[in-house]
């Protein structure tokens, strides 16, 4: 027959299952099925026959297609799974071949989405496109029940059925998530309909949309039972087993709830035998035992005796309980008047020292000095260091050995990177996760109100929008006024006038002077090749071997060998390039161990590169050549070498040129060391047309390098006067000191770390401010030990010596 558009319509009747679950035969719209259908991607998992279930898609997407299905006749819409495709991004090739007619019920709009009720009623096949964009449309066929072959005379078809109304059932009931109106829907299911009992039952799993879309496109109805049958059954085990972990989870509950309800009957009961005390009055007692054996500040002990009322009155379950129970703690944690005996036997702190540490004899005799003063009055007072020097010189270990020579407590915390003030002085107690500041937390790890406080990197301290904590410290490392320090947690003054304070620094730039002004400078400077090679016999290979777990006769190295690793793999001012570099040949060693257990094995120079491979450093002879001056700089690393080159070029103008990435202060001191031999220039025997005639080019090499500071005036005033005169230094000499434009000599700093660098770079002789001849008196002697040192105050006296070194048999 045809519709009343003309167009091809087939006669139908559909049998459906109803929002209540009741089965009834339902005539559709005019008993047709519609050839045409708008269709929609269902993304999470198909739609069944039978199926009766809200839907919601984006309104301003699918308006216009539900528009168009309200406009037809049936108001039929076709739902299609595409695997999980969002419904904005599908394509006509996306959708699945077979989906399911359902019927539109009570669409609504609600906040731009639209939200109807979808009445699954019957497969369709899609048989050919008409309208490829939203709206969808197709021209669909729906299967003929010959086609499901659908027949209760078959044997397997109906117990096939009876085993799965009876999974049903055991789901059901084994899942407390269905609803009582489920249950009873299940009761209109029978074995002699067997297509609406499997397709209730494939909606029922939880199985994946691509084995439910397989499910949908089964038409065979024992093919279609023998697909669902498998997924009823694992959906019936994962319920049991989920029902056997809730249980297991009820039982652990129940149990803990009876013992806690069984304790707290158990307290009351004591409590009314007169047996014990409640938790607040245990609370109260045990600070009162803590605070018996300590001997706190008459404003201490009034502000705990406060918080110790305050504690009787509270809950134990408040906040503020909590609170005030955490202040009290830390109130009783402060060793209040609680100090460690000192040792006061210089010798034993003498031996300690020289036990622990090689060289650094001007910092150990520092400390012997502080502790004869502490023996000499019986008391040792706080005081406050700073150990200014390379990375691995020993900073941090001397702290160590200190505290072990006056045998108090040690307490190490490093201010690298610290940019909060509360670190220092804590947090206010209004905040929530409030804690004291450091120095309160060292007090209560010592459990004495004297030990040696160790601030490593006081250097690299920091400052941000939560305040300044270099200056937090100022109150701290005063002597005038650490006996009141004021902590912001406890809120009350804490006495660290006995404390010995220890702080460490690679450099002091980055110091603000007011607290530099508070702290003793102390400055290790770097090693010689003779005093790293004992470190590395007394401390460092001794302490790889006991890492390695290996003895001293299973790995030897020979004194050559360890020069050889010093000078060539590890050439610094500290040692721990030199100790990275036995470790490694220890776990090298290691290897070959577990390869060979028995053998013993020597390092030697032979085969020193087949452990370290080939050496980082060579030994160079000294850059030697007209206009090429050695000068020595120091750096946070430690003395350097530094060649200074001039060459000329002709010019008529003349001119200066500076190149090495050279600093601000450096390019003064060319500056003036040019204009100064340029004004003296027959003085010193350089003809008058030189400097008119060249352009005079001066490089520091390294240029990668940046390099500043003012000692290298004399250094460049002598690369220039020997250009001028075309002559080059024949021996090995170094110099360094600030020049002035009247050719005075100025002092500069780091003499220790630059005559140590010269030594270690087999430099012999040296040119210095004589200002800075107390600094090498100091030195000890085995530093000066081979070195010629020439003090000069001018210029003049400089080139004296430098004219001398033109001449003369090349070193």
């Amino acid at each position: 027959m045809t519709d009343k558009n003309g167009k091809n319509a087939i006669h139908a009747e559909v049998e459906v299952i109803s929002e209540g679950g009741v089965q009834s035969n339902i005539a559709l719209p005019n008993k047709i099925l519609p050839k045409h259908l708008y269709l929609i991607p269902i993304a999470s998992r198909p739609f069944f026959p039978g199926q009766v279930q809200p839907i919601v898609l984006a309104g301003d997407y699918w308006q216009e297609t539900i528009q168009r299905i309200g406009e037809t006749e049936q108001k039929m819409v076709g739902l299609v799974y595409t695997s999980n495709i969002p419904a904005q991004e599908t394509l006509p090739e996306d959708f699945a071949t077979i989906g399911c007619m359902g019927k539109i019920l009570k669409p609504t709009m609600q906040e731009s989405n639209i939200h109807f009720v979808c009445q699954g009623l019957q497969r369709f096949r899609i048989k050919r496109w008409l309208g490829k964009k939203v709206p969808f449309l197709a021209e669909v066929e729906f299967p003929e029940e010959s086609e499901q072959k659908i027949s209760m005379d078959d044997t397997e078809t109906r117990a096939y059925a009876l085993s799965i109304i009876a999974a049903v059932k055991e789901l059901v009931q084994a899942n407390p998530l269905y609803g009582e109106e489920l249950k009873q829907a299940l009761q209109y299911f029978s074995p002699n309909e067997p297509a609406p009992l499997t397709d209730f039952a494939a909606t029922l799993t939880t199985a994946t949309g691509d084995e439910l879309q397989k499910v949908l496109e089964t038409l065979p109805i024992l093919e279609r039972m023998q697909r669902v049958f498998p997924l009823l059954q694992k959906e019936v085990e994962i319920t049991k087993l989920h029902g056997e972990i809730s249980k297991e989870v009820n039982t652990k509950i129940s149990s803990r709830q009876r013992t806690f309800f069984l304790r707290e009957q158990l307290k009351t009961i004591q409590k009314e035998l007169g047996i014990t005390k409640d938790d607040r009055k245990s609370d109260v007692e045990e600070f009162e035992q803590l605070l018996e054996k300590l001997h706190p500040p008459e404003a201490a002990r009034e502000r705990i005796s406060e918080e110790l009322k305050k504690l009787s009155f509270l809950e134990r379950g408040s906040q503020e309980y909590a609170v005030t129970r955490n202040y009290l703690d830390w109130l009783s944690s402060v060793p209040w008047g609680v100090y460690s005996e000192d040792k006061l036997e210089i010798k034993e702190a003498r031996q300690i020292l020289d036990r622990d540490h090689d060289g650094l004899a001007d910092v150990k005799e520092r400390i012997i000095e502080f502790l004869a003063v502490g023996a000499y009055k019986k008391e040792i007072a706080g005081s406050i260091m700073l150990l200014v020097g390379p990375p691995g010189v020993g900073k941090t270990s001397v702290g160590r050995s200190v505290a072990e020579a006056m045998g108090r407590e040690f307490y190490r915390f490093s201010l690298g990177g610290m940019r909060d003030e509360a670190e220092i002085k804590g947090h206010r107690r209004t905040y929530i996760g409030a804690m004291p500041g450091k120095f309160v937390q060292a007090l209560k790890v010592a459990k004495t109100a004297n030990p040696v406080i160790m601030l490593d990197e006081i250097d690299k301290i920091g400052a941000s929008f939560r305040g300044d904590p270099a200056s937090a410290l100022l109150e701290v490392l005063d002597p005038e006024q650490n006996a009141d320090f004021l902590d912001h947690y406890l809120d009350l003054r804490v006495d660290l006038s006995k404390v010995l304070f220890i702080c460490t620094a690679n450099q002091l730039d980055s110091i603000p002077g007011p607290l530099l002004d508070r702290m003793e400078m102390i400055r290790l400077s770097g090693y010689i090749t003779e005093e790293k090679m004992e470190i590395a016999k007394n401390h460092l290979w001794p302490k790889a071997l006991s890492l390695a777990g290996l003895k001293k006769s299973q790995l030897k190295i020979s004194d050559a060998a360890l020069k050889l690793l010093i000078e060539g793999y590890a050439r610094e001012a500290g040692v721990r390039k030199t100790e990275k570099q036995l470790r490694k040949i220890v776990r090298k060693t290691v290897v070959k161990m577990l390869e060979e257990p028995d053998q013993k094995v020597s390092v030697s120079v032979k085969n020193l590169e087949t452990y370290l491979g080939k050496p980082f450093f060579r030994k160079e002879s000294l850059i030697k050549g007209v206009g090429v001056i050695t000068g020595l700089a120091w750096t946070a690393l430690g003395g350097v070498t530094l060649a200074v080159e001039a060459a000329a070029v002709e010019r008529k103008n003349g001119g200066f040129k500076q190149t090495g990435q050279l600093g601000d202060v450096m390019r003064e001191s060319a500056q003036i060391a040019y204009s100064f031999l340029l004004s003296n220039a027959k003085r010193y025997g350089v003809k008058d047309d030189f400097f008119q005639g060249h352009l005079i080019h001066l490089h520091v090499p390294e240029g990668a390098t940046p390099k500043d500071g003012p000692s290298a005036g004399i250094t460049m005033t002598s690369s220039l006067l020997s250009l001028a005169l075309g002559k080059r230094i024949k021996r090995n000499l170094a110099m360094t000191g600030e020049l002035t434009l009247t050719g005075k000599v100025l002092p500069v700093g780091g003499i220790k770390e630059k005559v140590i660098s010269a030594k270690r770079n087999s430099i012999n002789e040296l040119i210095l401010p004589e200002a800075n001849r107390g600094d090498v008196e100091t030195l000890p002697d085995h530093i000066r030990e081979g070195l010629t040192i020439h003090f000069a105050s001018t210029y003049d006296q400089v080139a004296k010596i430098v004219l001398s070194a033109f001449q003369g048999v090349e070193n």
